[in-house]
């Protein structure tokens, strides 16, 4: 499903080079392959451990570090990437001597901020920006590019885009040789696939839109076509048991910090499953059952309502969910939640890393596709 979503995002803006971002599933080799085998250009993910896991498994991709490093971590970057963002001219210094030690060139992409406010040099300084940057031994420019939708929340429009574009242009006229211009992640995809994309944007970092099939800027689904269920959660019921719907006695703060408040439905039946806030984020954590209802979390248990459900769960009975972005992030994060990839095809052969996502008993043996 994660291949099939890529190529389709893929086949639908053929004028678009696109890298897929691999975050999400912490740098995961067998999803990595999946989006290549779809038509990723690339894999990028913000963290060096995960470009390594990368490389241990011998993906073979041009790999992009998406998160600019410190200095001193410039041996590892130009060890590992073949690209990297970059906004601060002594952290290239730094690299273009590690390059320097060991015969490589290092490949950057020089980052704008048009208004998302996270990282990137301000418009006025890109171009004085980019050609310190390429004066560099064993540094070479490889693009300009930009970041929207993630701190500030950021809409990208024809015009911040064309912004971006236009100081790409300038910059592409005094290096003299054409550029990358990576026009942002996920949330550009509407716009491209609406046909608004400025000319000059040749390249988005997409990940959420292709591994769980969402319009970013609204968590709605992007296309028909897309699959919304690439990933799915799965977790035992510990109990299910009839209780009051309201807590009895003097509320305190929960683990948040917050004073929790329930409405009294009165009894109602509800099921706990080994699964907390420790593995996944239950505010965006979603039944396939429509009769279950996420009722909230504590550390390590999670509570559903399932008065509708006949018959209901008992002990041992697995639930399925879907996840939103943070949760699937989460999920992939904690060492407590086992991965299981399943293939639709024979001819794939899953890798000993395994990894959908799964809670269980001692390590149990869940699915995910």
């Amino acid at each position: 499903k994660i291949e099939e979503n890529f190529r389709t995002l893929a086949r639908l803006l053929p004028g678009l080079d696109l890298l897929a971002v691999t975050k999400m599933t912490c740098g995961s080799p067998a999803v990595a392959r999946a989006a290549l085998a779809g038509g990723a250009v690339a894999l990028g993910d913000p963290r060096l451990v995960n470009l390594a896991r990368l490389r241990d498994h011998g993906v073979q991709a041009t790999l992009w570090l998406l998160r600019s490093p410190t200095p001193q971590q410039a041996n590892e970057v130009v060890g590992l990437a073949d690209v990297s963002l970059e906004s601060e001219l002594d952290t290239v210094r730094a690299l273009a001597a590690a390059a320097a030690r060991i015969g490589a060139v290092h490949r950057v992409v020089c980052m704008v901020d048009v208004g998302d406010l996270r990282e990137g040099v301000l418009p006025a300084e890109l171009l004085r920006f980019v050609t310190a940057t390429d004066a560099l031994p064993h540094i070479v420019v490889e693009g300009v590019g930009v970041n929207l939708t993630c701190f500030g929340a950021i809409m990208p429009t024809p015009e911040n885009l064309g912004q971006v574009a236009a100081l790409a242009d300038e910059a592409q006229r005094v290096l003299g040789r054409p550029l990358v211009v990576s026009g942002g992640n996920s949330g550009t995809l509407p716009l491209a696939l609406a046909g608004g994309l400025p000319p000059g944007i040749t390249s988005l970092r997409i990940g959420e839109s292709f591994l769980l099939g969402v319009n970013t800027l609204t968590r709605e689904p992007l296309l028909p076509e897309l699959h919304l269920d690439a990933f799915v959660l799965e977790a035992p019921v510990i109990e299910c048991q009839v209780k009051p719907s309201r807590p009895i006695g003097v509320p305190a703060q929960d683990m948040m910090g917050a004073v929790p408040v329930f409405a009294d439905r009165g009894l109602r039946r509800r099921a706990i499953l080994p699964l907390g806030r420790q593995d996944v984020l239950p505010e965006q954590v979603r039944p396939l059952d429509p009769r279950v209802e996420v009722l909230g979390a504590s550390s390590d248990h999670l509570i559903l309502d399932v008065e509708a459900v006949d018959p209901p769960p008992k002990p041992g009975d697995r639930l399925s969910f879907t996840l939103g972005y943070a949760a699937l992030l989460q999920a992939f994060t904690s060492e407590y939640v086992d991965k299981k990839y399943v293939y639709s095809r024979d001819d794939r052969v899953p890798l000993p890393e395994s990894g959908v996502v799964e809670e269980g008993e001692e390590r149990a043996d869940e699915e995910k596709e």
